[in-house]
């Protein structure tokens, strides 16, 4: 049975989350995007810590579409390292599998 994975990045704005996890469900790459607003960051950055006020973006996905997810953000990503971390589940509800199945399944007939 396929696994179900979470692909966890920030944005530095709702905006960019947004058109973004528009992207991945129209390519059919998720089944689902979670983007939470109002998160504060506080990372070292070329040796200085820094603060910044970024969105959080959960991507509810196949295990073997998180490549494609993950090369899907990196491009549409304005920070030049942006945060992509694939993260396993170890548990999901039968339901919610075939749902997430069914809105991820890629067409692989060709024209």
């Amino acid at each position: 049975m396929e696994r179900v994975v979470f692909v966890y990045t920030t944005f530095p704005g709702l905006v960019e989350a947004e058109e973004t996890g528009r992207a991945l469900l129209e390519a059919r790459l998720a089944a689902c995007v979670n983007i939470l607003p109002g998160m504060v960051s506080l990372y070292r950055w070329e040796g200085a810590i820094e603060r910044a006020e970024e969105v959080v973006m959960v991507v509810k996905t196949r295990a073997s579409l998180a490549e494609p997810v993950r090369a899907a953000v990196k491009e549409r990503h304005s920070y030049t390292t942006p945060a992509i971390l694939v993260l396993p589940i170890e548990s999901v509800d039968h339901t919610y599998l075939s749902w997430l199945l069914a809105e991820t399944e890629q067409d692989d007939k060709a024209d």
